[in-house]
């Protein structure tokens, strides 16, 4: 066997077995936010409003305002970030996916340790307590969901809305949830009986936003017009002078409010009890915003005092909430201006009543404070109020920036400024070329605005040069020039060293679609829009500033040809050119007499990318067919079909010094090839949206892409072994994976299908955990059967026989079969402890609770075994009540279970009351040790006086 390091591949002398080494993603950069989540303000090293959350794809990135620089990383597994929510503690950070998962991630380590499964669809929407022990979360799957954080358990899924679910808030004082949805509803849900008690009909269109206000008494709403909806909230034990309804008539709700109590599936029932409300929701007024786009994001600060609200445009519309104070103080102005008024009337002979009436109105309370107008449009916002009264609001906008603005709101006329703005970490728009330079070290990536030349080592920004719309880019050899392609038919050439722009040259006519270098370095080719193939050289000329020379190009030759141009490539020998066309052909000519040679045709849609291997035997061509075809460059004959993606190939480029390719399609997946073996190697996936390019380093031991997501992704090739088999069978697994997460949740007795009010879902995880059980159970039925036999041997034998051990029990430390089934209930999550109870047979359930009756005896985890008991008995409780032999072990149960359920809460009492205890007495000492201090530093104040008194009588 000898390795080929060059390529990547290792041959076996045999010629049997080909082994390939295989690329693994290394960094994902040139993105500053992405634009499905939202941005929120965090609390690191106790700062506020200095840092914030941004979504990345998959991953968070924590950016510092102040300094512009990424400090932390919250890793993600593979789906899209779509919602973030910080605890109100500030020491953790809820993050919401696209597959419907939610994972905890903990501010100061950046680790996730909690995972929720249960929605089946992206969330849409987060949302803490005010404790931070319960999180309530919505989605795309029209469910909202209670999680118990601390438990790392799912409460209660809250079914109803019939459409996505925007927004969803727990009321500080009272257990309620109000949530909204795309279905034009708001819904009210009671949380100590877990069903709606009220739905507000009141909105013609979606509502995407809802905010609590003025002390909880009023709600807003926002939907797809121009007005912000206001809304009164009473809550019926708080009013005194409620009248006794008369019987089957409604209380005077205005249209649009509609007060039935409905079950927890949301339909209205008929029979409706004044009593059963909680709560009365009156339509206050509306306010209108200046803009006429739809809401997409309404929200408050932490202080209840300052609301804002965008739409799809670019600008911020701030409000403020006025005091009660300030609303009298108002009012009283209004009153005076008013007495004013009438009294005039009065002294002019006109007959009027003096009596003056002021009405507040909802302006009066909700004052317009200004707008703030970002640099783009805004994707989403949050606001902090800082204790000395200045406001800070930060954008994430849709052109992969972020900004920061400040603003007084108690001024006479505020004015937002901007602070800060995260820009040199990502481009304004798509990359759509990518080169590397010639020592693999630096990465060139341009854009429709500009041009950045980044580190590969550490991938950090080192130039920016605003550029045109660029399509195609190389590194001029040596590297201290690059040459771009743009839209406009322009080449564009920039020196590194200074960022400066040396030349532009008007290539083409229409777009320059592509360009290549020439083998022998002296020289590059362009194709373009304008049928034309052209030839040009460098050279140096002279610089009209400086002494010095400096690169320039000339054009030499020019090709005409009878279609658009959309590729061209030039063979390694430098014989021949490629040249890719509209009519769906490949066209090869002779370099020198620019003669045709061969065509290639076969592709069905016209081929957009393609690339000649080093050895100059192969070209290998992408279409937007869909397929890659791999032709020998002797005869122009097609070796393979290979159908690659399922949209467009967009990039395809061979590896270095060898006949394996990479591809890059629509369909957002970057695939590795062998263009002999005609074998698919591996599938890089990562991206989120369509991938426009990428770049293989001239080394071969890496690749960089870039996609609509705003990404730009570093592969990295590694010294791993890759066999196909082992691939495939990786593959068949991951699929597996996905099918068992798609199959039906089991359904619980006395439930019919697709009502299911479990918090959690169907997982591989679940599955897995659900064998382990089984698998425990097994053993242990083995190892007393064992011990059974065992005993009778010995009886036998009239003396003791050793007990041959089992290999895992030892493992775990030599412990009892019992003892390890309680290991492995131990060891499964807490958020996947009820669905693979689900999961789990009947026919283990017996003996699972004779074993939890040994367990609880003992008194040893008894709130995790009464969790999965009582679980355990909700979803068989027919089965468990019809079989004569559980009757004695569930009776054994319900007499261990008590004493030992209120022995720990006897235990959990003793506690707290020494806590309280503890409590008041630090309370006690902190005090005193205050009046201490106080009475010390007095003392210290009149001793200085008296000092300063006897040196006043001593100069005197």
């Amino acid at each position: 066997m000898h390795s080929c390091l060059t390529c990547g591949t290792r041959h076996y002398d045999m010629g049997l077995t080909k082994q390939y080494l295989r690329y693994v993603a290394s960094a994902v950069f040139g993105l500053i936010g992405s634009q499905k989540g939202n941005i929120v303000f965090v609390t690191l090293r106790g700062e506020k409003g200095r840092y914030v959350a941004v979504p990345a794809c998959e991953h968070v990135f924590i950016w510092d305002l102040r300094k512009g620089e990424k400090i932390l990383i919250l890793q993600g597994l593979k789906q899209e970030v779509t919602c973030l929510c910080p605890s109100p503690d500030g020491l953790h950070l809820a993050v919401g996916y696209e597959d419907g998962s939610i994972r905890i991630f903990s501010l100061l380590s950046g680790e996730g340790n909690v995972t929720f499964n249960g929605h089946k669809a992206a969330i849409t929407s987060l949302k803490y307590d005010q404790l931070g022990g319960r999180l309530a979360s919505g989605s795309k799957d029209t469910d909202t969901i209670v999680w118990d954080v601390i438990n790392e358990s799912g409460l209660y899924r809250l079914k109803g809305h019939k459409d996505a679910v925007t927004q969803a808030l727990f009321l500080r004082e009272k257990n309620l949830l109000v949530t909204s949805g795309k279905d034009t509803l708001v819904k009210w849900w009671d949380l100590d009986t877990q069903h709606c008690f009220k739905t507000m009909v009141g909105h013609r269109t979606e509502v995407w936003g809802l905010v609590l206000v003025s002390e909880e008494k009023r709600l807003i709403t926002g939907s797809s017009d121009s007005e912000l909806r206001a809304w009164d909230i009473a809550y019926l034990q708080e009013m005194d002078d409620l009248e006794e309804p008369e019987p089957k008539k409604s209380r005077g709700s205005p249209p649009g409010i509609q007060d039935t109590p409905e079950p927890r599936d949301g339909t209205p029932e008929t029979d409706e009890t004044p009593e059963d409300r909680i709560l009365t929701c009156r339509k206050a007024g509306s306010i209108m915003r200046e803009g006429r786009d739809r809401v997409v994001n309404l929200a408050v600060d932490r202080t209840g005092r300052i609301l804002a609200c965008h739409g799809t445009d670019s600008v911020l519309e701030v409000f403020c909430i006025l005091s009660k104070a300030e609303v009298q103080k108002k009012m009283d102005k209004k009153m005076k201006k008013a007495r004013k008024k009438a009294k005039l009337n009065s002294s002019k002979g006109e007959e009027e009543d003096l009596e003056v009436n002021v009405e507040m109105t909802l302006q009066d309370e909700i004052q317009r404070v200004t707008n703030i107008k970002t640099s783009a449009k805004i994707k989403s916002f949050d606001l902090i109020h800082s204790p000395q009264g200045e406001l800070k609001a930060v954008f994430l906008l849709q052109n992969n920036l972020v900004e920061s603005y400040s603003l007084s709101p108690s001024a006479p006329a505020p004015q937002a400024v901007r602070t800060s703005r995260i820009t040199l970490g990502g481009h304004r728009s798509d990359v759509r070329t990518l080169s590397f330079s010639s020592d693999n070290i630096a990465i060139l990536s341009a854009a429709a605005e500009s041009v950045k030349i980044w580190n590969r080592a550490t991938l950090q920004c080192i130039r920016t040069m605003t550029c045109e719309y660029a399509l195609c880019s190389f590194f001029v050899p040596g590297d201290r020039q690059v040459v771009v392609g743009t839209k406009t038919g322009k080449l564009q050439l920039y020196d590194l060293a200074s960022g400066n722009l040396l030349e532009t040259v008007d290539a083409h006519d229409g777009a320059l679609w592509s360009l290549s270098l020439s083998p022998d370095q002296r020289g590059f080719v362009t194709g373009g829009a304008d049928k034309s193939v052209k030839f040009w050289d460098f050279e140096l000329v002279k610089d009209e500033n400086s002494t010095q020379k400096r690169l320039s190009v000339k054009q030499t030759r020019t090709l005409q040809l009878d279609e658009d141009v959309l590729c061209v490539s030039y063979s390694p020998n430098q014989k021949l050119l490629a040249v890719s066309l509209l009519d769906c052909t490949v066209k090869i000519f002779y370099v020198d007499t620019l003669k045709f040679f061969l065509s290639l045709y076969g592709h069905k849609l016209p081929v957009i990318c393609m690339d000649i291997s080093y050895d100059g035997t192969l070209i290998a061509t992408g279409s937007a067919d869909r397929n890659v075809k791999i032709w020998g460059l002797d005869f122009g004959d097609c070796h393979k079909s290979l159908f690659a993606h399922d949209d467009s190939v967009m990039y395809l480029q061979f590896v270095p010094k060898s006949h394996l390719f990479f591809t890059a399609g629509k369909d957002r997946k970057i695939k590795q090839w062998d263009a002999d073996k005609f074998e698919h190697i591996q599938t890089l996936e990562g991206h989120h949206q369509e991938i426009w390019c990428l770049a293989v380093s001239p080394s071969g031991d890496y690749v960089v892409s870039s996609s609509h997501d705003k990404s730009l992704r570093l592969w990295e090739r590694t010294r791993e072994p890759l066999i196909l088999e082992e691939e495939r069978e990786m593959q068949r697994e991951a699929e597996y994976e996905e099918s068992v997460a798609k199959e039906d949740q089991p359904v619980v007795p006395g439930e019919t299908q697709g009502d299911n009010y479990f918090t959690g879902k169907k997982t591989i995880e679940t599955v897995k955990a659900a064998e382990r059980i089984m698998e425990a159970v097994e053993l242990y039925r083995e190892e007393t059967a064992k011990m059974k036999e065992h005993k009778a041997i010995c009886k036998a034998a009239g003396k003791e026989v050793p007990l041959p051990i089992n290999p895992i029990l030892m493992a775990y430390g030599n412990i009892s079969p019992s003892a390890y089934v309680l290991e492995i209930f131990k060891g499964i999550k807490s958020s996947e402890l009820e669905e693979s109870l689900l999961v789990l047979p009947f026919s283990y359930v017996p003996d699972v609770l004779k074993l939890f009756n040994e367990f609880i005896q003992l008194g040893s985890d008894i709130e995790l075994l009464c969790r999965c008991l009582f679980f355990l008995l909700r979803i068989h409780f027919g089965q468990i009540t019809s079989n004569q032999m559980l009757v004695p072990v569930i009776e054994k149960l319900k007499e261990t279970t008590i004493s030992k359920v209120s022995q720990v809460r006897d235990v959990i009492g003793f506690n707290m009351a020494g806590l309280e205890y503890l409590k008041r007495e630090c309370e006690a000492k902190s005090e005193v040790m205050f009046f201490a201090d106080a009475t010390s530093h007095l003392e210290e104040k009149k001793r200085k006086r008296k000092k300063r008194e006897k040196l006043i009588l001593t100069y005197t």
